[in-house]
């Protein structure tokens, strides 16, 4: 049986400045940094205590597919105080949270790369 998702990629640029983002800006650890023998790297991320790593792809590895709604959701348990904090590192979002017509709050963000992902609380 599966017991879950292990990682999901996102396509970046430049793997050193998507880590200082995901890092120093969203305040997530990193968890892996493999060479992987051909100048390639293999780099995760994740939130502290999660399960599931995202993982910060090179065109070389992945494809030029950078830039996309990644229709990757992640939760916050205050997502005002959330917003809040991320904007005042410069994060950029879509816009304020706004309430979802089942009734959550929720936004999207960016990164350097422009992939765009959905922030909401959990209900």
């Amino acid at each position: 049986m599966i017991s879950y998702i292990h990682s999901t990629t996102v396509i970046v640029k430049d793997q050193d400045a998507a880590l200082d983002f995901y890092t120093n800006k969203l305040g997530w650890e990193k968890r892996n940094d493999n060479d992987m023998g051909n100048g390639e790297r293999f780099l995760t991320v994740a939130p502290k205590g999660a399960t599931t790593e995202l993982v910060l792809g090179a065109p070389t590895m992945y494809g030029d597919n950078k830039g996309i709604a990644s229709g990757i959701s992640m939760i916050a348990d205050d997502l005002d105080a959330t917003y809040k904090d991320l904007s005042g590192k410069g994060v950029t979002f879509k816009g304020a949270p706004e309430t979802m017509p089942w009734g959550a709050k929720a936004t999207w963000f960016s990164d350097p790369d422009g992939n765009e992902f959905f922030l909401t609380e959990a209900t």
